[in-house]
């Protein structure tokens, strides 16, 4: 039995998840997996409320305090991860794991053909993990004009080109 559990993310949440970011972001700075501008800033409490308000955001909590989170927003048929976040002291517990199948189970059952996301090739907790959890690189970026583009938006943004790329996971 675990001590966390997950519900649907609500306005006031956004409130605790730039602090949770930036804590995970700071795994970058402790690692040897620098990538630049990762993990330097976090989104604006105002773009979180945003994304909540749009439904599908979930929050992982323990004894009520918020632990993690995934943010996402629909494109069409396609839910977007936005960001994941899990605060250090509670990783490793299956919380991000967790956020993610419960997500896949959302985006399922409210009708969406795939979860998709952008990452760090190269990070274990990056590319690999959603590699375990069914996700599959995006070859043909082509193909992909929305998820081309968000890596073109990253790159301007600092985060080296060259080491991201954009997953999907088909959900039929």
């Amino acid at each position: 039995m675990s001590d966390w559990s997950l519900r649907l993310a609500k306005p006031p949440d956004a409130l605790a998840m730039p602090d949770i970011e930036q804590a995970a972001g700071g795994l970058f700075e402790q690692s040897d997996w620098e990538t630049g501008t990762a993990g330097t800033h976090a989104m604006p409490v105002a773009s979180c409320e945003r994304l909540i308000r749009k439904g599908h955001c979930l929050v992982a909590t323990k004894k009520d305090k918020l632990v993690g989170f995934v943010l996402t927003e629909p494109f069409k048929r396609e839910l977007h991860i936005v960001e994941m976040d899990v605060h250090p002291r509670d990783a490793r517990q299956g919380i991000g794991t967790g956020l993610v199948r419960a997500c896949q189970i959302d985006a399922r059952n409210c009708g969406f053909r795939a979860l998709t996301l952008t990452t760090f090739r190269d990070v274990p907790w990056n590319q690999p993990l959603y590699s375990k959890l069914g996700f599959v690189e995006v070859a043909d970026l082509d193909a992909h004009p929305r998820l081309s583009a968000e890596l073109d938006k990253e790159a301007q943004h600092g985060l080296p080109r060259e080491r991201r790329c954009a997953m999907i996971l088909f959900l039929d």
